[in-house]
């Protein structure tokens, strides 16, 4: 952590506060911890299931407060980060710092109290695996950081089966298996059209490490493991059909929109295009994948498919 963002020009509020939190990360943090939650076998009480998936979204927003008051030199120094609160000097560090403590801390205590100590675990090691193994570790010091440091993200499905369930079995590990491997080719992307910003600040990202040539092609490498990965759910018997036909679907043009990126060399000024693009359906493809995860379990409860 180097030294203090810009001095303080104007009082923070809520808006800076939450804002600390990531709340555009965080809907899909939020999204696949609910839908974990809403697959697994069996029933939650609906205000445990509400407490759940808010301790899920308050460790996460603990998680990344305490990103950005590690980085907020950094930030400051990257176009795409700098109108943070830190940077900005809208808020001091101490208060960021001590924002995302009690997030974190609270979240995993009201998780043990209310669900259960093994949730609460796993969502403590989610916050410690963001917050220190990936931001402080692994971001500045090796170019696979996205690819070590994807594990955070993959924790909320997990917590939320295990909400219900109580225990760890094949299905919640291979939805986080899922968003595991999806993670660098999503991260890379945008990787290779804001390289310039990590360069300035000296984050090894892939691209401005091992260049474009080598991250294109581990962007369509990751993408061809995650047809089997997705897939898997439902060749383990875990789901239905409506889960495994749309996974190997949205998998499959997932994998059909990373080969132009894979296979091109972007030039100065083309506007990134099938970058930008693979990146936006990234996003859209966790959505509907988990989508479909609860429409299958909602179906096969309701005697519509077997």
């Amino acid at each position: 952590m180097t030294q203090s963002a810009a001095p303080i020009t104007m009082p923070a509020d809520w808006r800076d506060f939450f804002a600390l939190t990531k709340p555009r990360v965080m809907t899909l943090v939020v999204f696949t911890g609910l839908c974990g939650l809403l697959a697994a076998p069996g029933s939650i009480n609906p205000v445990l299931g509400f407490t759940a998936i808010l301790c899920i979204a308050l460790g996460a927003g603990g998680a990344a407060t305490l990103n950005q008051w590690w980085e907020a030199d950094i930030d400051a120094g990257m176009k795409r980060t700098s109108n943070r609160p830190l940077p900005t000097g809208r808020m001091r560090r101490e208060d960021a710092r001590d924002f995302g403590i009690l997030l974190s801390a609270g979240s995993v205590m009201v998780m043990g109290l209310a669900i259960g100590w093994l949730a609460a675990a796993i969502l403590a090691l989610s916050i410690v695996y963001y917050a220190v193994v990936y931001t402080i570790w692994l971001k500045p010091r090796t170019p696979q950081n996205i690819v070590i440091g994807g594990g955070a993200g993959a924790f909320p499905p997990l917590i939320g089966w295990i909400a219900v369930t109580g225990d760890i079995t094949a299905m919640p590990i291979l939805l986080f298996a899922i968003i595991f491997v999806w993670t660098p080719p999503h991260f890379w992307a945008l990787a290779l059209f804001v390289q310039s910003d990590y360069a300035k600040v000296g984050i090894p990202m892939m691209p401005v490490v091992r260049g474009e040539k080598s991250t294109r092609r581990q962007i369509v490498a990751y993408c061809v493991v995650l047809v089997p990965v997705a897939v898997a759910p439902w060749a383990i018997g875990g789901t239905g059909p409506v889960y495994g036909i749309a996974a190997l679907a949205l998998t499959l043009a997932f994998l059909a929109l990373s080969l132009p990126v894979g296979m091109r060399q972007a030039v100065p000024g083309d506007g990134m295009r099938p970058e930008k693009r693979l990146f936006a359906f990234s996003v859209f493809y966790l959505f509907a994948l988990f989508a479909a995860l609860v429409a299958d379990r909602l179906l096969i409860d309701a005697g519509v498919i077997a």
